[in-house]
């Protein structure tokens, strides 16, 4: 049964491990990523149109709502892909912070082809899918993947890992701005090539230098150049441990940070503490795992079960 309207979550992500392996020779970065959705997440209504065209609405000010939008340029790519004659109404209910390294704009992006395939009863797969994401952007790959996941290559090579068990979290986006372009000019990681631009790297996805024992599996590179002594993100990520939380961390590239609670008892503890401070915005949540992440896509994930389900 296909639906003339139709409601999203659209999740967001941290990153358990984030490594800058060097720059390639093509100028972008080789990384190495753990991602984890979680169930903080913005909402996408979807509602066909009787004319071809295709229209993007947003709640939140500030943000774009023409092809600057990666759900209006994900939305353009399904149609031209497919030569779909059919348009639609999109609005975006926004609730992930803008550029907090939460990866909003990767996950819109991954739920407007999700949810736009199924509107105009595209029967699509999840190889087309990955290809029309990844020319979208590095992140929006993993969100056909969903709960914990190995990034490799620009972040778009993604393989499924053992999930994470639950764990209970507190995000902050302190009021800081980071560009993401900037983090890496300031990170100035190694080069990737030799003189005569062979590829000196590999990459073996055996022996993922990660487990559950966290905190201890936690690092992201860019705290070296994101987290400055005095900055609101490390006050933020101070206060999270302060507050009780076992391992706190950068969650991306942006500046939110998230830390990492045994109990809810003891999370709601740490929220109701931090509540108080001027310009953050805090979000109690959780892990979402991979079968909960497509459960909550219902029908517009049957293009992604069958390859991990």
């Amino acid at each position: 049964m296909f639906d003339a309207d139709l409601t999203l979550p659209s999740f967001a992500k941290i990153n358990w491990s984030l490594r800058v392996l060097g720059k390639r020779a093509d100028g972008l970065h080789e990384l190495h990523t753990v991602f984890q959705t979680i169930t903080l997440h913005d909402n996408l209504h979807f509602s066909l149109r009787e004319d071809e065209r295709l229209s993007l609405s947003c709640d939140a000010p500030g943000i774009p709502v023409d092809e600057r939008n990666l759900v209006h340029r994900a939305g353009m790519a399904l149609s031209e892909r497919y030569r779909i004659r059919r348009g639609a109404d999109v609005h975006l209910e926004k609730r992930i912070p803008a550029e907090g390294g939460l990866g909003g704009g990767s996950s819109n992006a991954a739920v407007a082809l999700l949810g736009l395939a199924h509107l105009w009863k595209i029967q699509t797969t999840r190889d087309v899918l990955l290809e029309i994401g990844a020319g979208l952007g590095a992140d929006v790959p993993f969100f056909f993947t969903g709960g914990t996941a190995l990034g490799t290559g620009l972040g778009t090579s993604v393989v499924p890992l053992e999930e994470v068990s639950a764990k209970h979290l507190l995000v902050i986006t302190p009021d800081a701005r980071v560009s993401t372009q900037d983090a890496y000019k300031q990170l100035k990681a190694r080069a990737l090539t030799k003189d005569d631009g062979d590829i000196i790297l590999s990459i073996s996805r055996a022996g993922v230098p990660f487990t559950d024992s966290l905190p201890y599996g936690l690092y992201n590179d860019f705290e070296r150049v994101v987290v400055r002594s005095g900055s609101e993100i490390e006050r933020a990520k101070n206060a999270l441990l302060k507050a009780g939380a076992r391992g706190a961390l950068l969650a991306g590239s942006g500046s939110s940070v998230f830390g990492i609670f045994d109990e809810r008892e003891g999370r709601e503890r740490a929220c109701e503490a931090l509540r108080g401070e001027k310009g953050w915005r805090i979000f109690p949540c959780e892990t979402l795992a991979r079968v909960e992440y497509y459960r909550a896509l219902g029908q517009c994930a049957a293009p992604l079960e069958s390859a991990f389900l």
